[in-house]
């Protein structure tokens, strides 16, 4: 991208954290906005269309550019095709930060959640043990990772923070397949997993923050710890 184009998006980005420019705002039009930020029209457009991308602006078909509601689910949005594109090795990486994260956002959902959410949780793991009880042979573990990858959002939602919300939404999804490798070649794992999400629920009901961060803790580090050991196994497909 060209040094004007950078013009661009930094004399927008001022202008959204100055204030003049708000979620819902329209841009002006484009001969004014280019006079002002001293551009021509190519960078202009190439600046406006890298914002779009990046979820701070959205063009509507024949009523100009907005700045977006930029919550953060939105902005946040390209660190998901981030992970997505990670190696096996990475795939650690992604999941070490989701031991960061996850402890903290269910520690605050201890104290936060409500009865309604509560209530969404158990019947995630309901439909978990559900799928566990055809036995060892005629489990859905694509399914399990399903409920696995529904149970951290809500916690996640739980917390009240939308940046851990958004954060952990574009890592939970993107280390689904290291989880599944753990299941397919892990002996257990899906049961073991089960338990672990009993217990973290046990402590977000007690409203407990402590207990909640030491049971959420000790399951991710499982599965990062299972994928570091047999990163060399997995085929590149398999991990993101």
């Amino acid at each position: 991208m060209g040094s004007r184009s950078n013009v661009v998006i930094d004399g927008i980005r001022q202008m959204i954290t100055s204030g003049e420019l708000v979620a819902g705002s329209r841009l002006p039009v484009e001969r004014e906005l280019g006079a002002r930020l001293g551009v021509s029209r190519g960078p202009l457009r190439e600046g406006v269309r890298a914002l779009v991308v990046l979820g701070v602006l959205e063009t509507r078909q024949g009523d100009g550019t907005y700045v977006t509601s930029l919550e953060p689910g939105q902005l946040l949005e390209p660190l998901g095709m981030l992970a997505e594109l990670q190696s096996p090795e990475n795939a650690v990486h992604l999941l070490g930060v989701r031991r960061v994260l996850e402890p903290e956002a269910a520690a605050h959902a201890a104290l936060r959640i409500s009865d309604d959410e509560l209530a969404e949780a158990r019947r995630i793991l309901e439909r978990g043990e559900a799928i566990l009880a055809g036995g060892d042979g005629d489990i859905d573990l694509e399914a399990t990772i399903d409920v696995d990858t529904e149970f951290h959002r809500v916690i996640a939602n739980a917390s009240g923070n939308p940046a851990f919300a958004a954060l952990i939404d574009a890592l939970v999804g993107r280390t689904a397949r290291a989880r599944l490798w753990r299941a397919i070649h892990q002996r257990g794992a899906v049961h073991d997993t089960q338990r672990e999400h009993r217990a973290i629920l046990d402590a977000l009901e007690a409203h407990d923050p402590d207990r909640a961060r030491i049971r959420m803790s000790v399951h991710v580090l499982g599965v990062e710890d299972y994928t570091e050991r047999h990163v060399d196994e997995q085929p590149v497909d398999d991990a993101d």
